[in-house]
């Protein structure tokens, strides 16, 4: 396996219900069965939905649901029985991600969810708010950080960005990044696919990726914040078994350890588009 299938192995979890693609639930659901059986289903992770809408899903989906890997959106205020019908059911619900404010719904929370499912709990990157981390690690959970979104203030900056990677490695932390990770490089693109979108930088998760590993073995928040920033496909240079950012190099097997123990997955709401972009770079 090459150093970028080993990145990419699963790194998408499909998130095509939101904002900016919005499907319908019978296109989302169609296009995450059809992405399982296509050349790229290696990196196709889990399929990401709001716990409300599961009837809806069930629905379109029919005996297909069974096969389908899921990610829950839950709020603090929900009934958790659902969940618990659900994974009853005998539904692959691996994951559960939550945005709460305050530190007891942490600890209510992380006590009423089963320990064989994932746990998300999503902390705003420019707040860096480390008792909030700190009630994540105790709880034996995992961080979701929000990367982006439909106007510029919703992108954090590299430097926050870098210090917050800083903090969950520091706390042997892991989490999953979501919204705005659609391109591989940092570079500009519309917001929506609306006609009158804005247009601003976005993150890219190539960058995100490898300002986790420069981290998660050791590296500084300074040269993390670096590689956020960098926008030229010439800094980097890839090789079947290497993967070298100027000065930095990371092997496949370095990868390898990177994604199972600090990035787990990448939340994007298309999943053929970050394929596109490594194609036309020639990274894939």
């Amino acid at each position: 396996m090459t150093v970028i299938a080993k990145l990419l192995d699963g790194l998408f979890d499909y998130a095509g219900l939101y904002p900016p693609a919005g499907l319908e639930m019978q296109a989302l659901a169609r296009n995450y069965h059809n992405y399982r059986h296509g050349r790229h289903a290696y990196a196709l992770g889990r399929l990401v939905i709001d716990l409300n809408r599961m009837e809806e899903l069930r629905k379109v989906a029919g005996e297909c649901l069974r096969k389908f890997r899921l990610s829950l959106v839950i709020t603090a205020q929900q009934d958790l029985d659902g969940l618990h019908r659900l994974l009853d059911e005998g539904l692959k619900i691996e994951a559960v991600e939550i945005k709460t404010e305050t530190l007891s719904e942490i600890e209510c929370i992380a006590r009423r969810l089963p320990v064989e499912v994932s746990t998300y709990f999503e902390v705003a990157v420019a707040a860096g708010d480390a008792k909030a981390l700190d009630a994540i690690c105790a709880a034996g959970a995992q961080v979701k950080l929000r990367m982006g979104g439909l106007v510029a203030d919703a992108f954090p900056l590299p430097g926050a960005t870098a210090g917050m990677l800083r903090a969950l490695a520091d706390r042997h932390l892991m989490f999953k990044a979501t919204a705005g990770l659609h391109h591989p490089l940092r570079s500009r693109h519309p917001y929506t696919n609306a006609p009158d979108s804005g247009v601003g930088v976005m993150h890219g998760f190539v960058n995100l990726c490898w300002a986790a590993a420069l981290t998660h073995f050791g590296g500084d928040a300074i040269d993390a914040a670096l590689i956020l920033e960098e926008t030229d496909p010439r800094a980097w240079k890839l090789s079947t078994e290497t993967i070298a950012w100027r000065d930095f190099r990371w092997t496949g097997f370095q990868i390898e350890e990177v994604r199972q123990e600090f990035l787990r997955c990448v939340g994007s709401c298309s999943f053929t588009g970050p394929l596109v972009d490594l194609e036309t770079l020639g990274w894939l």
